[in-house]
């Protein structure tokens, strides 16, 4: 019996999603909020699901703002490390097994994290978005929005500067 050849297109894309979950798997705090990420094609979209434990204020009742930040800065980080090893994954210069068990690269350590809160976020899931504006050898900057009902309406803003590690290998 012939088993067929894998189709080399679907190959990359199952290292593409095999290496973004492996990234999302070695922060245990994105797990803890309950934040899922979502690829197509080169985005990436953060969702963090609603639960009650994410609410800040019950009497609007409003997301937490530390919530927020911590949600908007994920997404920048996972968006910046996904660019980042992008190449390389597709390549298949950084090895997905080696990944899933544990041989990540270090993850970019946050210099400033600026958030802008444009109006309370409501009881309900919230996507997040980040584009990398610059990607250097040994610095990056990361633009994030943050929405609910309608992406021309985002609730929060950030702007994050990032001190790169070394490249792997």
């Amino acid at each position: 019996m012939n088993q067929a050849t894998p189709d080399p297109a679907q190959q990359i894309k199952q290292r593409r999603d095999d290496a973004l979950n492996a990234l999302v798997g070695s922060v245990p705090y994105i797990g803890y909020l309950g934040v899922s990420f979502e690829r197509r094609g080169d985005e990436v979209t953060a969702v963090l699901g609603f639960d009650e434990k994410l609410i800040g204020n019950p009497f609007l009742p409003a997301l937490h703002g530390g919530v927020t930040a911590a949600f908007l800065e994920m997404a920048a980080m996972i968006t910046l490390s996904w660019t980042w090893l992008g190449k390389d994954i597709e390549d298949g210069a950084l090895d997905v097994e080696t990944l899933a068990a544990g041989g990540l690269p270090r993850l970019p350590k946050t210099i400033d994290f600026t958030v802008d809160y444009l109006r309370s976020g409501k009881p309900r899931d919230a996507y997040a978005r980040a584009r990398v504006t610059r990607l250097g050898r040994r610095y990056a900057s990361v633009q994030t929005e943050a929405w609910q009902d309608n992406r021309d309406r985002p609730y929060a803003q950030a702007n994050a500067h990032f001190l790169m590690p070394r490249r792997p290998g």
